[in-house]
């Protein structure tokens, strides 16, 4: 690998030289921005190649054997230091960072040609899977307090546990729970108190109380991606949009990896989950229904997954939603972006209730108590193993990594990201 590693570092050297000679990418002229495409798509051609015979070795470099447990973002990173020219330096992704969508190199498309590759791998892929499946260390460092109070205010996620429940509450009133790279980090951080928290049974997520004019006082969902914050540059592959698969929607639907179990048996620990959507579910708070156990909603709610509209792959719906509704009904979601309202019938493939506003609550606390028990965890686990093995998974996010990449830097997804937010 030794000459193969040297060869692609030089010819990412050549590239990176053709492009900072050029002007920022919102100055260059169709001649420049020609150039810029040839030079990288050149040094992307060899990356692939170099991946597609040593992606093995390059993961057990980074990992020691596959003895250390990596989390994509360390990964990368590890990639960046260790591999020269294979994918973007924490500086060149600072630069981009601070710029916007539409001005930005599109660097993040060699990191999802590296996941790819990652994923791609029978060995490389399930460890990677495995090390997303562990507690963050921001949770490890809350949990105590937690275990001792029963609350945590993470910022854009508020939780508490009573009478056995985590009850988690979405609270960026100030977006209408739109995601961004902070909500991610905070949702996973709860994710992973609600699952090591020994007293609790069943999780529960719910979206609270909005300040916004058209929806004060109401409580709301998600309104899916932040796309303000990705029109200014702010939504990223790694930290958002893989972290947020790969990690806590991972996470609900199989639990937290805690160890090794005797045996060689990993150690997980799963349990029942609860949404509420009141008024609606957008894009990524759509997404989300897709691994819960138990889904209530309120009368006037809908749930809609407008990936045509946005441009972006929506998550791993694509692989997810014609399972839950069926195929014709997904394609008329995803590609025609049709609102599923809580009274229509197709609804109730969707939803596990629906009930009045004013009886929710009430609801709400008879399916927290209906799933309690091992008895529910162990079917559980069967029926999710059923519906969606980890190995079909793991080969839908290796193109997830690379086609979300690619659709990040489609001129028309900045077209609808820019148009969105001039009207903001």
């Amino acid at each position: 690998m030794t000459h193969a590693r040297v060869a692609l570092a030089e010819a990412a050297t050549r590239s990176d030289d053709v492009v900072a000679a050029l002007p920022e990418p919102a100055l260059r002229s169709p001649a420049q921005r020609g150039a810029a495409a040839a030079a990288c798509s050149g040094a992307r051609e060899l990356r692939a190649a170099f991946l597609g015979v040593h992606a093995d070795a390059v993961y057990d470099e980074l990992t020691e054997g596959r003895t250390r447990y990596l989390r994509v973002d360390a990964l990368v990173e590890g990639a960046a230091m260790a591999f020269p020219g294979l994918v973007p330096t924490p500086e060149q992704l600072a630069t981009e960072r601070s710029r916007p969508q539409a001005d930005k190199e599109g660097d993040e498309i060699d990191q999802g040609l590296f996941v790819r590759a990652v994923l791609r791998s029978p060995t490389a892929g399930p460890h990677l899977l495995d090390a997303m499946l562990r507690p963050t260390p921001r949770a490890l460092d809350l949990l105590p307090e937690f275990l001792r109070t029963g609350k945590a205010d993470l910022g854009s996620v508020r939780m508490e546990r009573a009478d056995g429940a985590a009850r988690l509450t979405m609270c960026r009133d100030d977006c209408l729970n739109a995601e961004d790279d902070q909500q991610i980090d905070d949702m996973e951080t709860a994710v992973d108190l609600a699952l090591l928290d020994p007293t609790v049974e069943v999780c529960l997520l719910r979206g609270g109380e909005m300040t916004h004019p058209r929806y004060r006082g109401r409580r709301v969902f998600s309104a899916g991606v932040n796309l303000k914050t990705l029109h200014g540059g702010g939504i990223s592959l790694v930290d958002f949009l893989l972290r947020r698969e790969l990690g806590y929607i991972h996470k609900i639907l199989r639990g937290v990896l805690t160890g090794n179990a005797p045996g060689g048996l990993s150690s997980t620990v799963e349990k029942p989950w609860v949404a509420v959507v009141d008024t609606f579910a957008i894009g990524g708070g759509c997404q989300i229904l897709l691994v819960f156990d138990c889904v209530l909603a309120s009368s006037d709610a809908y749930v809609s997954l407008p990936a045509a509209e946005e441009g972006i792959i929506p998550g791993a719906s694509n692989f997810r939603l014609g399972r839950a509704v069926g195929p014709r009904l997904a394609r008329q979601m995803i590609l025609g972006g049709r609102r599923l309202r809580a009274a229509e019938p197709e609804a109730w493939l969707v939803f596990d209730e629906v009930h009045e506003s004013e009886e929710l609550d009430e609801a709400v606390e008879g399916a927290l108590r209906r799933l309690r028990g091992s008895a529910v965890l162990a079917n559980r686990r069967m029926l999710n193993l059923a519906e969606e093995s980890r190995s079909e998974f793991q080969a839908y996010m290796a193109e997830f990594a690379l086609q979300q990449s690619l659709r990040l830097y489609s001129p028309d997804v900045i077209d609808k990201v820019g148009r969105f937010a001039a009207s903001a």
